[in-house]
């Protein structure tokens, strides 16, 4: 019978998803577990590749949910296939490191909901950890622009599934940030969230500058949606972040010349039209 589920949403990442089913395939845990990786419409290699580790991960299961595009949709998805009690999730595009399987195991069978490490320096060249925050290393995120409840990434997490089922799983309206939410939402509800530090995931940043905005601007948008949704629990305070941002902005600009400054710049730039754009599209002042 499996007991934990560990649950992959994959979307064109051929270019990674190798490295993490090798991970897995190298991993020891001694109760019944199986891999379910959810392909969100992949029109790369990927699926290709996953079905090529069939036989070094024998409990591999490949879903399919293209039927709507995001990383909310395929997870949940993936969930509804998922035999196990226990499910812990990760993405195609970072590495769980040794014993990561076991740690996540053991955690879920003393806690309801959990969180591992990040580690940085395997997957990142140096240039990448300056132009952001290497969060979640010794403790959960805390969210200073909402001023709210701690969370997670959504690639490092763990829940039994009744909690899970109680709170209905990812919010799909949300495209980036959905484990924010999830991590705020089952928080609400009583559930405490702990810190793993036993179980490590290798976390990857972005390392084009394209990517870098494209990311930044998500993230700046989907946190505007977090405050209307949860400005009347919490305390938020957008127009410092916002302020914050713009002056972070400016100063990156007049340092420019490097690659790593033009990766904050651009990262600055992406969540400030981020936060607008989502200001407009939600039609709440968060600028």
């Amino acid at each position: 019978m499996i007991e934990l589920s560990v649950i992959i949403p994959c979307f064109n990442a051929a270019d990674t998803i190798a490295n993490q089913l090798e991970a897995l395939a190298n991993q020891q845990c001694f109760q019944p577990w199986e891999v379910i990786v959810s392909d969100n419409g992949s029109t790369d290699e990927s699926v290709a590749i996953l079905e090529q580790y069939k036989e070094k991960l024998p409990n591999l299961h490949i879903v399919d949910s293209s039927d709507k595009q995001g990383a909310a949709h395929a997870k949940n998805v993936g969930v509804l296939a998922a035999a196990g009690e226990a499910l812990a999730f990760c993405d195609a595009d970072d590495e769980v490191a040794l014993g990561w399987v076991a740690a996540m195991g053991e955690a879920l069978s003393k806690y309801d909901f959990v969180a591992c490490r990040r580690e940085y320096n395997k997957l990142n060249e140096p240039w990448t950890l300056k132009y952001r925050r290497s969060t979640q290393r010794n403790g959960l995120q805390k969210a200073e622009a909402l001023c709210y409840l701690p969370h997670a990434s959504g690639s490092t997490l763990g829940v039994k599934r009744s909690v899970y089922d109680a709170v209905g799983g990812f919010d799909e309206s949300i495209p980036i940030l959905d484990d924010t939410d999830f991590c705020w939402k089952i928080q609400l509800k009583g559930t405490k969230l702990h810190f793993v530090p036993e179980a490590v995931l290798h976390y990857r940043f972005r390392d084009t500058l394209d990517g870098i905005y494209r990311q930044a601007r998500g993230y700046g948008e989907s946190q505007v949606l977090l405050y209307k949704k949860y400005k009347s629990l919490g305390k938020p305070k957008p127009w410092t972040e916002s302020i914050k941002t713009w002056l972070r902005l400016l100063k990156y600009f007049l340092l420019s010349s490097s690659k790593e400054y033009r990766a904050r710049l651009l990262w600055q730039l992406g969540f400030g039209v981020g936060r607008l754009h989502g200001s407009f599209k939600y039609r709440v002042l968060a600028l």
